[in-house]
C-alpha cells in the first residue's frame, strides 16, 4: 500500500538493504493522488501465474490431537487453550478413540483415478520428518499443486484470462495500453482478508487461504493489531526466565507470517519480500510487504495495539475503542517495522484507513473473522477473543463506508465471507487428514520449530508461544464460515427460468434467466443495505418467490449495533421488481446479551400454504416465526433445542408437513408438523452421528432426505427422515466424495460442493464417478431442478461473478460448460502514462 501514483521500487537507487519509505505525514488518499501521481491514480492488475500441474498423491496424516466438545477457556496471548486444558499434549492420541475413528476412511474411486491413495494404517510421529525444516519448507503441498494444476488448466482451456500485465509493485503503474482481453474473459479475482492478529489468517481461514495462492489469486492480508501480547517470545518451559519485549515479539510474528506466506506461495519460506511504508487514509501509517517472487501475494500491518485479553475489559483496545471507552488506539511498532511514525487512530480514523486499503486494492472476494460469535450459555463469556470480533465490526462499517462512498463504476462488486474463530476447537473437525496435515504444516513454519535464524532477526523468526501445540485448540483440523452456508439462492420458476440471489456490496443480487434459453440479466442490486452474506428464498403458493435474510445496523452507540430477519417479495410472478425489505425482527433482546448471533433464517412453505422463517438463536435455541392468514405474522415462538450451531435447514415431506433440522456438536436435531397448518412439534433427537454443521434439506421420497459431511473425512453422507407417527432416521449411506469442507447442494440427480482444493466437486448420480470443475467460490453453491430430467448449478466466484451450469439426468450425464453471468467484474483500468 504505497502512495498512488509512486512506481515500483527500484533497488538500484536506495543503499544495500534500505527499504523505501514515504514521506512522513503525508495522508494516503487514494481520492486525491499525490502531485507527482500520473493521472488517472495507480491501478493495478496482476495476471495469474502459472500454477504447477503436479497431481495430489497420499501421505499419511500427522497424529492429530483428539480434543473434547466441550467450550475451554484460552490463554488470550496465544489464542490456544492452556497447556492442563490440551487433552492429547503430552503424549499420543488414543488410536481407538473418538477422534481417530472419525479419520478412518474407504478409498474413494475418483480419487483412486487421481492418483490420491488412502491414508495408510500408521500414523507419522508429531515430529517426524521435522529436523530438516527448510527442506520441508520447500516442499509444495500435494494437494495444493492438484489445485494449481485445476486453475491452471481452467486458466488454459475453460476461461481465456487477460494476457500478462506487469506488476512492477503494490500501486505501481502499467506502462502503456493494457494488452487486448478476450472478450467477457473473467477476472481472476482479488481477495483481500482483514484479521485481528498474526496468526488468525492461518488458523481460522486456512485452507481458503491457500487454495487462493496456489490458484494465482492476488491475495492481500491486512492486520489489524501488532498481535504483541505480553511481549515474550519463548515456549511454555522458558517463558518464566524470558523478559517481555513488546515491540520484538511483533516482529517475531510478522517474521512468522512472512514465513508462512512465503511458503505457501513459493515452497520457500526464506523467499525475499520488499518492505514499504504508507501513509494511511486514518493519518497513520502501515507497512506493506510485497513477495518479490510473487507479488500479487502482499501483506499490510496497521500494528494497533492489541487487548491482551480474550474476554476482560480492557478499554485500551479496539473492543473500547468501538464502544467508545477511548478515543484513541495507540499503535505498538514491531522492532524490525520501517514505519517511524507514531500515531493513534480514532473509530473514525479505523475505519478509514480500512476504506483506504479497500479502495487500494479493489477486492472481489473479502474475508473476515465473525461480527457476533456469541457467548457461553452458562459462563456469558464470549466465545471469541474479543479483537477478532470487534475488529470484524470495523471491518463491516468500513465495507458500509466503501460501497457508499466509491461509486460503483470506480470499484468491482464484492462478496463477503466471515469464518468461526476459537469455538471452531469445540466442533467436529470439518478437514480431511491430508487437509489438516497441510493446514498444521503452516502453523508448523510460523511457529518457528527448528529456531534456525533464517530470517536474520534478533526478535526471532516465528511465534514460539504456539511451537509446543502449532494446532492450537484443534483449530488446524477444521474450518468453518460463520454465514453464507445456505444452498437455496438459486431457484427455477414454473416457465424453467432461474432466479439467483447473492449479497453483493451489502446489498442482495439479483440475476434473472427468462425460461429454459432465455438471456440472462444482472447483476442488480435490489435497494436497501446491511445485508449479510446468506439469502434463502422460497416459492409462494401464488409463484412469486421471497427472499430473506439479515440485516446489521449499526450507529455511534454500541446499543445500536443490530442484526434483524428481513425479506422482500416479488411483486408478481416473473417480473424482476421486489417490494421493499420488511423486518421480523429478532428474539434476541440486545446486542450486549448475545452479540446479535441469530442465524441466517431457514425458509419453507407447508402444505397448507402457511410460509415460515426459522433461526437458530444465541442461545443454541430454535425460533421461529409463521404468517398467519391475513398476511402478517406471528410472534418469535421457541421451539426448544439446546447446543443448536450454524445454521438451520427446513424443507417440507410428501405429505405437505415442514420438518426443520439443526446441527449440534453430537448430532442433529429436528421438529416435524404433525400435519400441515399445525404448530410445529417439540425438538427430537434424530439419532443421526455428528456432522460438520452445514445440512441440506430437500423433500423427496415422501420424506425430507439431508445431506451432510463425515467430521474428519469430508466425505458426503445422506439419510431420508420421514415423519409418519414421529421424526424416524432411514439409510443412512455414505456417499464418499472428494474430502472437502462446507455445504452440498443436492438438486435431481446433481449433488455438489467444495472439494479438498477449494474447487467444486460434483457427483452425478450414483455409479458415476465424483468429478471436479476448475472453479473457486465463494460461500455455497446451489441448485435447482429446471425440468424434469435437468438440473442447473450456480457459483460465485472469487471474482464476485455468477457461474451457472446445467446437467441432464441421462446415461451420458455431465455438466455443462461454465456460463458467466453479466459483465467481467474487473477493477477499473489505470490510464496509460
Amino acid at each position: 500500500m504505497v502512495p498512488p501514483g509512486a512506481g515500483p521500487w527500484d533497488p538500484s537507487r536506495h543503499p544495500a538493504g534500505a527499504q523505501p519509505h514515504a514521506a512522513a505525514g503525508s495522508g494516503w488518499d487514494p481520492s486525491r493522488p499525490r502531485p507527482d501521481a500520473p493521472a488517472g491514480g495507480a491501478g493495478w492488475a496482476p495476471a495469474p501465474f502459472p500454477a504447477d500441474p503436479e497431481t495430489a498423491d497420499g501421505r499419511d496424516p500427522r497424529t492429530h490431537r483428539p480434543r473434547t466438545h466441550r467450550p475451554r477457556t484460552h490463554d488470550p496471548r496465544t489464542h490456544a487453550a492452556p497447556a492442563d486444558d490440551r487433552p492429547g499434549d503430552a503424549g499420543a492420541p488414543d488410536p481407538g478413540g473418538r477422534r481417530a475413528g472419525r479419520r478412518a476412511r474407504a478409498e474413494d474411486p475418483a480419487e483412486a483415478a487421481a492418483g490420491r491413495q488412502a491414508p495408510g494404517a500408521g500414523r507419522a510421529s508429531r515430529r517426524s520428518g521435522r529436523a530438516e525444516a527448510p527442506a520441508g519448507d520447500r516442499r509444495r503441498g500435494r494437494v495444493v499443486k492438484a489445485v494449481a494444476g485445476f486453475a491452471a488448466a481452467a486458466a488454459c482451456c475453460m476461461f481465456v484470462l487477460r494476457g500478462s500485465e506487469a506488476l512492477g509493485g503494490i500501486g505501481g503503474d502499467r506502462s502503456g495500453p493494457a494488452p487486448a482481453a478476450a472478450v467477457d474473459a473473467p477476472d481472476p479475482g482479488r481477495v483481500l482478508q482483514i484479521v485481528a492478529h498474526p496468526d488468525d489468517d492461518l488458523y481460522f481461514m486456512n485452507p481458503d487461504l491457500r487454495y487462493s495462492i496456489a490458484a494465482g489469486h492476488p491475495v492481500t492480508t491486512v492486520y489489524l493489531t501488532a498481535g504483541e501480547a505480553d511481549g515474550i517470545n519463548a515456549t511454555e518451559g522458558k517463558q518464566a526466565s524470558t523478559p517481555p519485549n513488546k515491540p520484538a515479539y511483533a516482529e517475531a510474528r510478522q517474521n512468522g507470517i512472512r514465513a508462512a506466506y512465503a511458503r505457501m506461495a513459493t515452497g520457500d519460506r526464506g523467499s525475499a519480500w520488499k518492505r514499504t511504508v504508507a501513509p494511511t487514509r486514518g493519518g497513520g501509517q502501515a507497512e506493506v510487504d510485497v513477495l518479490v517472487a510473487k507479488p500479487e501475494v502482499n501483506l499490510v500491518w496497521l500494528q494497533l495495539r492489541e487487548a491482551g485479553t480474550v474476554y476482560d475489559s480492557a478499554p485500551d483496545s479496539l473492543h473500547g475503542l468501538w464502544d467508545g471507552k477511548t478515543s484513541a488506539l495507540g499503535a505498538q511498532l514491531s522492532s524490525g517495522t520501517p514505519v517511524k511514525q507514531r500515531f493513534s487512530y480514532s473509530k473514525d480514523q479505523v475505519v478509514r484507513t480500512l476504506v483506504g486499503v479497500l479502495e487500494q486494492y479493489k477486492p472481489t472476494t473479502v474475508r473476515a473473522q465473525d461480527p457476533t460469535p456469541g457467548r457461553f450459555p452458562d459462563t456469558r463469556k464470549y466465545t471469541d477473543h474479543q479483537d477478532h470480533f470487534y475488529g470484524a465490526r470495523f471491518v463491516q462499517a468500513a465495507l458500509a463506508a466503501y460501497a457508499k462512498d466509491v461509486d460503483a463504476k470506480d470499484r468491482p462488486h464484492f462478496a463477503v465471507q466471515n469464518y468461526v474463530g476459537y469455538f471452531n476447537g469445540s466442533l467436529p473437525s470439518a478437514l480431511g487428514p491430508d487437509e489438516a496435515k497441510e493446514k498444521l504444516d503452516i502453523l508448523d513454519t510460523y511457529a518457528w520449530l527448528d529456531k534456525q535464524n533464517h530470517c536474520g532477526s534478533n526478535a526471532g523468526c516465528g511465534d514460539l508461544k504456539v511451537a509446543d501445540h502449532p494446532a492450537g485448540n484443534g483449530w488446524t483440523s477444521t474450518v468453518n464460515y460463520a454465514r453464507g452456508t445456505g444452498t437455496s439462492w438459486l431457484t427455477s420458476d414454473k416457465e424453467h427460468g432461474l432466479w439467483a440471489f447473492k449479497v453483493l456490496d451489502g446489498q442482495v443480487a439479483l440475476w434473472h434467466r427468462s425460461g429454459p434459453i432465455g438471456a440472462w440479466s444482472g447483476p442488480r442490486l435490489l435497494p436497501g443495505t446491511g445485508m449479510d452474506p446468506g439469502v434463502a428464498t422460497v416459492t409462494l403458493p401464488d409463484g412469486r418467490i421471497a427472499a430473506f435474510g439479515t440485516r446489521t445496523s449499526f450507529g455511534a452507540r454500541p446499543a445500536d449495533y443490530r442484526r434483524e430477519v428481513v425479506y422482500a417479495v416479488q411483486k408478481g410472478p416473473g417480473t424482476e421488481e421486489f417490494g421493499d425489505w420488511q423486518s421480523l425482527g429478532t428474539p434476541e433482546t440486545t446486542d450486549e446479551n448475545w452479540t446479535s448471533d441469530i442465524s441466517a433464517p431457514a425458509v419453507a412453505v407447508d402444505g397448507s400454504g402457511q410460509l415460515a422463517a426459522y433461526v437458530r438463536d444465541g442461545a443454541g435455541s430454535l425460533r421461529g416465526r409463521v404468517q398467519l392468514a391475513g398476511g402478517g405474522w406471528g410472534p418469535w415462538a421457541s421451539y426448544g433445542g439446546a447446543d443448536l450451531h450454524g445454521t438451520p435447514v427446513t424443507a417440507a415431506d410428501g405429505a405437505g408437513r415442514r420438518m426443520v433440522f439443526a446441527a449440534t456438536t453430537k448430532s442433529v436435531v429436528g421438529w416435524a408438523q404433525p400435519k400441515p397448518g399445525a404448530p410445529l412439534g417439540p425438538a427430537t433427537p434424530t439419532g443421526l452421528p455428528d456432522t460438520t454443521l452445514p445440512l441440506t434439506a430437500e423433500g423427496r421420497e415422501g420424506g425430507v432426505r439431508l445431506w451432510f459431511r463425515k467430521p474428519g473425512s469430508g466425505n458426503v453422507r445422506t439419510a431420508l427422515v420421514t415423519g409418519e407417527g414421529g421424526l424416524k432416521v432411514n439409510h443412512l449411506t455414505d456417499l464418499g466424495g472428494l474430502q472437502g469442507f462446507g455445504s452440498v447442494t443436492a438438486s435431481g440427480h446433481v449433488l455438489a460442493g467444495r472439494s479438498a482444493g477449494g474447487l467444486l466437486g460434483a457427483g452425478l448420480g450414483e455409479g458415476r464417478p465424483w468429478e471436479r470443475s476448475p472453479l473457486m467460490f465463494v460461500g455455497a453453491p446451489s441448485s435447482t431442478k429446471t425440468g424434469r430430467d435437468t438440473v442447473s448449478l450456480a457459483v460465485v466466484g472469487l471474482d464476485a461473478r455468477l457461474y451457472v451450469t446445467s446437467s441432464a439426468d441421462d446415461a451420458d450425464a455431465h455438466l455443462a460448460p461454465w456460463l458467466p453471468v453479466g459483465p467481467r467484474n474487473a477493477a477499473p483500468p489505470a490510464a496509460p502514462r
